[in-house]
């Protein structure tokens, strides 16, 4: 997977125990949120927000031997993880061989590009938080709820 990156600089990603590291040329080709159910599933949240890079501007810097590969053969996608921790790492399509999905989670420093695309809402949870006002928590400091909404009163009957 390695191969000559851009001048222009790198963004680096890892992994959560730090095993595996990626590293794509910046700026990203583009980034969204994906709401897709395959994606929440293999993220295992709401929806996953990817950076693409092409695969020319892709590479494994360290931890190869820890990267498994779940090839999904109906959906035409290769999603990768490290095999220590589980955090997934990318996630490749055959109906665009020239791009890497990498997880905008992974990297610490900005990758060139703000995710302003939002795929698959068809198949957005019925659970995801659409920025609903939040109020603090009594009690639990930096815990904020979704205050339920009051229930009208019928009005009164006139007699």
């Amino acid at each position: 997977m390695a191969t000559a990156m851009s001048p222009r600089g790198v963004a680096r990603g890892r992994c959560a125990c730090g095993a595996v590291e990626v590293e794509i040329g910046v700026p990203a080709r583009w980034a969204w949120h994906d709401h897709s159910q395959a994606s929440r599933l293999a993220q295992g949240c709401a929806y996953a927000t990817y950076v693409g890079s092409w695969r020319s501007r892709f590479r494994v810097v360290e931890g190869e031997a820890h990267i498994s590969r779940y090839e999904d053969e109906v959906e035409g996608t290769v999603r990768s993880f490290c095999t220590r921790c589980g955090t997934p790492l990318f996630y490749e399509r055959r109906r665009s061989p020239q791009m890497v999905n990498v997880p905008r989670a992974l990297f610490t420093t900005r990758t060139g590009r703000e995710p302003r695309y939002h795929m698959h809402l068809s198949q957005q949870a019925d659970w995801t938080y659409q920025g609903e006002p939040l109020a603090p928590l009594k009690g639990y400091p930096g815990v904020m709820w979704e205050k339920p909404r009051r229930k009208r009163k019928p009005p009164a009957p006139m007699f």
